[in-house]
């Protein structure tokens, strides 16, 4: 009597993670290959631009609260201006 193994076989997930690895291998190459070694996106390049893009939103937010600010200030002084203009009785 002789002991077969079973024989392995190649599922979807196994073929899916092949296709994905080499992807990525393929990617990484151009990328080193198309914009050079000193230019490649890291993760500390990556969190640098994040924190750089969360400055610039703070600042835009915080023009745009400046800007609503004055808009409303000046309003309540429009409307103060009318009624001191109206006749009384």
């Amino acid at each position: 009597m002789s002991i077969s193994e079973p024989t392995p076989s190649i599922g979807l997930t196994t073929l899916s993670r092949t296709v994905a690895s080499l992807a990525v291998t393929v990617v990484h190459t151009l990328e080193r290959a198309v914009v050079g070694e000193g230019r490649m996106r890291t993760a500390r390049g990556n969190a640098w631009e994040a924190v750089c893009a969360d400055r610039a939103r703070a600042d835009r937010r915080a023009e745009l609260d400046r800007l609503v600010a004055e808009l409303t200030a000046a309003r309540a002084a429009a409307r103060r201006q009318q009624r001191e203009r109206q006749p009384v009785g």
